[in-house]
């Protein structure tokens, strides 16, 4: 019990200088009031977290934040329907506005350019905005994911039968089964039930996300506008990650794309890639390689 307490004392004093410095501030992303924090100094760097994540469960439980806040300036923001964020419940509110609230927190902090970093959904924002606002990035990683690519119907049919699953009381199923690591056996229903009621006690609230997963087809890319990338751009994917295919497939159509893949990783949970020291290392090499340089 003494080494628990100790560990948690230790623990207390990694994470609450991050938190008690990193402190909240909010902006007007037309009409959604949006939270966002930021620390550090340097080049800038925009961390934009997964579907059922926040800043807190995304980036600085997993020492992202803090890490990179060590050379950087690193912002992160709560998406829209997410954390302290306001919470539409209108599909229109959803989709590109999701990746729009990154580009006005960009203009709103006067930032011309940044590495962007997303994991999950935020590597589909990322990906969508490299196809919009190239001109915002100076490198692009994208993490657990690597866009929605080319959008059908049977889209739109999955994404509708998601968005009742959440109005009719189940939760996250979808995005649990979708996002279980490819090494473990399927979860069971109660296992699938545990984990939705932690999600929602995070204070997310379904309302908004079924308005979310309507929306989502408005961040879909073509391979042929990601053919046309030209930012430098990281993937990272766990071997235990349902995208690892959708991965090595962007590669296959942006070349030019570096993979990192984390043996044993996988998509979320206690081992996701976002909380394995590989996944900041790489980010923080690719950084190194790729600098800012002002333009004279």
């Amino acid at each position: 019990m003494r080494c628990v307490a100790k560990w948690a004392l230790a623990l207390t004093g990694v994470l609450m200088p991050t938190l008690l410095s990193a402190q909240d501030s909010f902006f007007d992303s037309n009409g959604v009031r949006v939270r966002y924090v930021e620390q550090g100094s340097g080049d800038p760097v925009v961390l934009v977290h997964g579907f059922s994540s926040n800043v807190e469960t995304g980036w600085i439980n997993t020492g992202v934040f803090s890490n990179l806040a060590k050379d950087y300036r690193v912002v992160a923001l709560d998406l829209r329907g997410r954390g302290k964020s306001d919470k539409p419940t209108d599909a229109k509110a959803y989709g590109a506005e999701v990746a729009r609230d990154v580009v006005r927190l960009l203009d709103h902090l006067k930032i011309e350019r940044a590495h962007m970093v997303g994991y999950s959904m935020g590597a589909n924002i990322v990906a969508k905005l490299l196809t919009t606002d190239p001109d915002r990035f100076i490198t692009a990683t994208l993490g657990g994911s690597a866009g929605r690519r080319n959008w059908t119907a049977e889209d739109d049919r999955a994404a509708e039968a998601e968005a009742l699953e959440f109005e009719k009381g189940l939760p996250f199923r979808s995005a649990i089964l979708r996002t279980w690591p490819t090494d473990q056996p399927k979860p069971s229903e109660d296992t699938i039930q545990r984990l939705s009621e932690d999600r929602i006690k995070r204070g997310n609230d379904p309302a908004a996300f079924a308005a979310d997963v309507r929306g989502r087809h408005a961040v879909a890319v073509t391979d042929a506008e990601l053919a046309a990338i030209r930012v430098p751009t990281l993937a990272i994917v766990g071997s235990a990650d349902t995208f690892l295919a959708s991965v090595n497939a962007f590669k296959e159509v942006v070349p030019s794309v570096k993979v990192v893949v984390i043996s044993g990783a996988a998509h979320g949970g206690a081992s996701g890639a976002a909380g394995r020291p590989e996944f900041v290392e790489a980010i923080r090499e690719f950084i190194a390689q790729n600098q800012h340089k002002p333009e004279r």
